[in-house]
């Protein structure tokens, strides 16, 4: 690493936010990191600002979300069904296609300089599976890869192959926002109104259908413990 290299990560929960605010958080977070990378590119060495690193956990209240190069067609409830089921739809400027937040699905939202770490998209999304399939493998849950299919999945290979995990992510400077969506105690219903990912042949899961239980809140921030512990040791960061 170099002297203008960090790995510290300032780690803020954001709690129930509904996705705009969170999403304009973000873009903020983004944009001042990039106007410091920016800004060194003029500098000499010896005065060159340290650019910062964050991690941020929300919940959202039930939100469609589809990516830029997204098929609109994947999101199967119009308007009047959106309003039935208290959900609302927003085209956003992440990479990959439609998927659902909602109530008991913990979100991650990593704004990192990848100069800090390694400026490598495909390493990023690779270690940000990685730290998902470490974490619910402290459940007993065996998390994969599926190939050109980005999140942690359960039973690769095999007829009930599901997703636990989705992700999505866009770059800017080598900046990163938006992130993963892990599904503990989420209402999988709602993904029945959506081809989620664009995937039609592959279902969704959770670790409360996986395991059988409902997370409790103090299990829910155990998760989020977990997540933060092993997403330290795949970045080699550290939370301060």
């Amino acid at each position: 690493m170099t002297s203008t290299q960090n790995r510290n990560l300032q780690f803020q929960e954001l709690g129930l936010m509904d996705y705009e605010p969170a999403f304009d958080y973000q873009e903020k977070l983004m944009k001042e990191i990039i106007a410091l990378k920016l800004e060194n590119r003029s500098q000499p060495d010896e005065i060159q600002h340290i650019t910062p690193n964050y991690l941020l956990f929300v919940e959202h209240p039930h939100v469609y979300t589809i990516g830029k190069s997204g098929d609109e067609h994947n999101m199967l409830a119009n308007a009047k069904k959106l309003e039935e089921i208290n959900a609302t739809f927003v085209k956003t400027n992440r990479g990959g296609d439609i998927t659902y937040h909602g109530f008991g699905q913990i979100v991650g939202y990593p704004i990192l300089d990848l100069d800090n770490f390694k400026s490598d998209i495909f390493l990023y999304m690779r270690n940000l599976e990685e730290v998902i399939i470490r974490v619910i493998a402290e459940y007993g849950l065996k998390g994969e890869r599926s190939e050109g299919e980005t999140g942690v999945w359960l039973d690769v290979g095999k007829p009930y192959v599901r997703k636990i995990c989705a992700m999505g992510v866009k770059t800017s400077k080598w900046v990163t926002m938006h992130g993963l969506g892990l599904n503990v105690n989420t209402d999988l219903r709602y993904f029945e109104y959506i081809i989620p990912c664009g995937i039609k042949d592959k279902a969704v899961t959770s670790m409360q259908r996986e395991l059988e239980r409902e997370f409790s809140p103090q299990e829910m921030d155990e998760v989020k413990e977990k997540i933060k512990k092993h997403f330290c040791e795949v970045f080699e960061a550290e939370i301060v």
